[in-house]
């Protein structure tokens, strides 16, 4: 794929978009940051909030530890933390630069402010909104579809920022060119000038999260689990690793992550296992990159038709993405590639999501554990066929169904998830 190939820029494009950095769980981070806007545009600390969620955003919130809080956890501390201490224009770092007093602070601004936390039912997955009061003023944010898309702006009774419905979204770059095909040759001949400094800060972020997840205690400690008694076993390396990042990100640690389809866990599970088993086997840095290029589009790929939320566990998608990326670093052509994505998405497609949270590693685990399976399977000339279960002809088909499946077959599944975690 030379220059001149439209598909070419819009790869590139696509890499710069969501391979962002962020600080903590994107959920909890996104009301951080709505909430830091709304106190920018009420030009004054707020006295008191609401803030309307989705199911899907109490979902993802409800257990996760915000960082920079001394421990603090869910939407009032998310929204307290970055109405208190917060940087709108750092969007999903709008948390990072917290000092110990902005800390102490956070805390005594939750318990003498009143925050109201409201789950609506609209029509976006991912909606959040926040309404911020001090003294007569009053401000509004909104967001939806995705992390830092603020579609709504007002500030007493001027509307600041109004996008139309049918318009939210429009300014992210098209995805309906992304194929796998597509995004082999991209791999094979972009030049890595145009993505070298977006994918070395997902080196350097996500490699030292992961190390810190092994170092230290979090959650469940699955990275330290899986790694013992097996340190020299590279398929229990990969896994552990991976997991052991995000031990650290769901549990409070306070370096950031580059996130890959608006989610942390997504981006450390598509290029943690790629760069270990690059770095063990001794690639080439220029290999890395060519391989990280394929595994973080073929998880955006997957992701395109899933949506960012939903009932389907997005690890799911990042494993077959890491499977890729390790399937082209051992020398696998389309087909072995294909397959492997194939073959992964097989075996385990039927994970749910039911938020963020500890055990999010131990799916993270399973995730490369599939995509790792999946190429082996290949390797050894073996496959699963279209009509075992959700598997078609073809990987796009078999792609379109995974979509179909998170976005419709599971809508109802979802909503009982939401209700399960909303009871006392």
């Amino acid at each position: 794929m030379d220059r001149s190939d439209l598909r070419y820029e819009q790869y590139v494009s696509i890499l710069k978009e969501e391979l962002l950095p962020a600080m903590g769980c994107t959920e909890p981070i996104a009301i951080a940051y709505a909430a830091a806007k709304a106190r920018a545009v009420l030009g004054s600390l707020p006295k008191k909030m609401t803030i309307e969620v989705s199911g899907n955003i109490v979902k993802n919130v409800k257990s996760v530890v915000v960082p920079h809080t001394g421990g603090l956890r869910g939407i009032k501390a998310a929204a307290a933390a970055g109405a208190a201490a917060g940087s709108a224009e750092a969007e999903l770092e709008v948390i990072s630069d917290v000092t110990k007093e902005q800390i102490e602070e956070i805390e005594r601004y939750l318990e003498e402010t009143g925050i109201e936390v409201v789950h609506v039912d609209r029509d976006h997955i991912f909606d959040i909104a926040v309404r911020a009061f001090a003294g007569e003023n009053v401000s509004y944010v909104r967001i939806v579809d995705y992390h830092i898309n603020i579609v709504e702006i007002e500030r007493n009774d001027e509307v600041i920022l109004r996008k139309e419905s049918e318009m939210q979204g429009d300014d992210l770059t098209d995805r309906s060119g992304l194929t796998i095909d597509g995004i082999i040759d991209f791999a094979n001949s972009v030049d890595l000038e145009d993505v070298r400094e977006t994918l070395q800060r997902q080196i350097d972020y996500n490699m030292a999260i992961a190390e810190e997840g092994l170092r230290g205690r979090y959650g469940a400690n699955i990275g330290k689990v899986l790694l013992a008694g097996h340190e020299e076993d590279l398929h229990y390396i990969l896994r552990a690793y991976a997991a052991a990042a995000s031990d650290a990100r769901m549990n409070g640690c306070e370096l950031p992550v580059v996130i890959n389809s608006g989610s942390g866990n997504q981006g450390i599970t598509t290029s943690v296992p790629v760069i270990m088993y690059a770095r063990s086997k001794g690639k080439s840095p220029e290999e890395l990159l060519r391989a990280l290029v394929l595994s973080n589009l073929v998880t955006i790929h997957l992701k395109t038709g899933i949506g960012r939320l939903s009932a389907y566990c997005g690890a799911v998608s990042a494993g077959c993405g890491a499977g890729a990326g390790i399937s082209y670093l051992r020398g696998g052509d389309r087909d072995a590639i294909a397959h492997t994505i194939v073959n992964a998405i097989a075996v385990d497609s039927g994970i749910v999501c039911d938020g963020a949270k500890a055990s999010c590693a131990a799916k993270i685990a399973s995730a490369v554990d599939a995509g790792l399976i999946g190429m082996y399977m290949y390797e050894r000339g073996n496959q699963f066929f279209a009509g075992d279960g959700i598997v078609k002809h073809g990987v796009e088909k078999t792609i379109e169904t995974v979509g179909r499946l998170a976005r419709q077959g599971m809508k109802a599944t979802d909503e009982e998830i939401i209700r399960l975690m909303l009871e006392e």
